[in-house]
């Protein structure tokens, strides 16, 4: 592409909020002017908009390495994340955040990624790597290393425990800023939490939470992922608080990216009313000046990373440009994909139908009743209950009139005990669903209707090393992941229709989450209430210990 060019459209100043008529001239990947040749708007002329950023991404949910992330996210306007590699740190290490660095630099996209803060996220299972302080400290040194990643260990914090203190602080010194990580944390807790340096949030449930977190100066960001949503819940917040919050969607499956990213929650924002300069505050400006972005925002002198729209409501976009390079153009993306090597951490075997038989006398009671979990629709957060379980033969089965289903968890990294427990919500009639990508520390999981199904869901995903699956009497289906039983090494929009393919399989078996894969993939994941199951057994989320 040429290296001098002049857009003209309507430049959106979102900083000093005016729209002027204007050229837009880019030279050698920069802009060197910018002619304003009316105050008044051309209804005719595309919009011009600093790119979107993502405030806080791992990549790895997106079953694709960060260069095939950027090929479906450019068609969107984003030009930038701000990406944790925690996925891909708790399965490899210190080498996974480098491959996820040095595979993002071979594509014409902006990552800013973090050093993983907690890894493992707890000792209640069983990880494939752990990262030190001194491993942190060595990652924040690094120039492509923007921030400490989520400060998901919260009690840590609040019990002033020296490890993590000595993480938050190599941060500091550094002068990187410290994300969050605290569901539900509220008053004085929460105020602590902050004071130790931690400056954002992804994790509110409510608007009170939100609320009291900004009364004590965290930043909040707005999550709209797969299966994790608070943009309901919290984007009143943004008429009024419009250089504290951002958008991110954490955690987001292939198909979902292909639909869209940022640019489908500022139409959906504005659609409810915020107005337009606060929603791409939030979008575009304060994630770049919060993380100290080298991303341009539409200024002369800046990088030449901008976008076109069509308008300001539904945020088609035209046209993406990042370095002064067309990206996108007209819902195609323009980077080509490239050579990936797979890197993998897995070491299990084959399991058979009498490993997932769960015997009643082994199993934790209270007053004849299980404890079980009860999986929620577009959250995270698990409820705890207690049913009366189907007990044949001293073998409690699953109830599918009930919708309780069994879930396992199968740790990837050596030969062990399968964990063993029941879950509703779910809804499949039969067959089983199976995952490697199983935050935080990426074992097998799998839910079913009997255990012939979860066996054979289960070691498909073993003889891949690594990927979804989903089965029945008759079918299977398997997504292979082979980079860290994580991400696919193929091309991203092949990935997302076999994605979809699987989907729509377990869909069809009854499944009636949103996003049953997503979801199932949290299932494991402990420093989220209340009850989840690791490889290690069924966790309590409120007592932070085992049944």
């Amino acid at each position: 592409m040429q290296s001098s060019f002049i857009i003209t459209g309507n430049l959106v100043n979102i900083e000093k909020r005016f729209i002027h008529t204007a050229n837009v001239h880019v030279e050698n990947g920069k802009i060197i002017s910018i002619e304003i040749k009316s105050k008044n708007e051309n209804a005719s002329l595309p919009y011009i908009l600093p790119g979107f950023i993502d405030s806080h991404v791992h990549i790895e949910s997106s079953m694709l390495v960060p260069s095939e992330f950027a090929r479906l996210a450019v068609v969107h306007g984003t030009v930038a994340t701000v990406s944790d590699p925690h996925e891909i740190a708790n399965v490899i290490g210190m080498k996974g955040v480098e491959y996820m660095i040095e595979n993002g630099k071979k594509v014409n996209f902006k990552f800013y990624f973090g050093a993983p803060s907690c890894v493992p996220a707890t000792v209640f299972e069983t990880t494939g790597a752990a990262l030190d302080s001194s491993d942190v400290e060595t990652i924040l040194q690094k120039p492509e290393v923007h921030y400490l990643s989520e400060m998901m260990n919260f009690p840590g914090v609040l019990q002033h425990d020296e490890e993590v203190f000595k993480k938050i602080n190599a941060a500091k010194k550094l002068n990187k800023p410290v994300d969050g990580h605290a569901p539900g944390l509220r008053g004085e807790q929460a105020k602590q939490y902050i004071d130790a340096g931690i400056s954002t949030d992804h994790e509110c449930f409510t608007e009170a939470e939100a609320l009291d977190k900004l009364k004590f100066g965290m930043n909040i960001i707005i999550r709209e992922g797969s299966a994790a949503k608070n943009f309901e819940a919290l984007i009143n917040l943004l008429n009024h608080y419009p250089d504290r919050m951002m958008f991110c969607s954490d955690d987001k499956h292939p198909d979902s990216l292909v639909e869209g990213h940022i640019n489908s929650l500022c139409k959906r924002a504005v659609a409810k009313g915020i107005d337009v300069f606060n929603v791409l505050q939030a979008a575009c400006i304060n994630p770049a000046h919060h993380y100290q972005l080298n991303t341009g925002l539409l200024n002369v002198g800046d990088v030449a990373d901008f976008i076109l729209v069509n308008n300001l409501e539904e945020f088609k976009v035209l046209q993406t440009y990042i370095n002064g390079k067309l990206v996108a153009d007209n819902g195609k993306t323009l980077i080509q994909s490239v050579p990936v090597n797979p890197i993998n951490n897995f070491s299990a075997n084959e399991i058979g139908v009498d490993d997932l038989k769960v015997v009643a006398t082994s199993f934790p009671f209270l007053e004849n009743k299980i404890p079980l979990i009860e999986a929620l629709d577009g959250q995270l957060i698990t409820n705890k209950i207690y049913v009366q379980p189907i007990i044949q033969n001293d073998i409690i089965n699953c109830d599918i009139d009930n919708d309780i289903l069994k879930i396992v968890v199968v740790n990837r990294y050596r030969q062990a005990p399968v964990a063993k427990a029941f879950i509703k919500n779910f809804g499949l009639k039969k067959g089983a669903i199976a995952s490697s990508v199983a935050h935080d520390s990426h074992n097998i999981v799998a839910v079913g209707c009997d255990d012939i199904s979860l066996a054979k869901s289960i070691n498909l995903i073993i003889q891949h090393k690594g990927g979804v699956s989903c089965v029945d009497e008759t079918d299977e289906k398997v997504l292979p992941l082979p980079i860290a039983g994580l991400m696919s090494d193929d091309d991203g929009y092949k990935v997302a229709a076999a994605y979809t393919a699987i989907d729509a399989m377990a869909k069809n078996l009854g499944a009636t989450l949103s996003a049953p894969f997503m979801t199932l993939s949290f299932m494991a994941l402990l420093v989220i209430p209340h009850i989840k199951l690791s490889d290690l057994g069924l966790f309590d989320g409120d007592s932070f210990s085992f049944f």
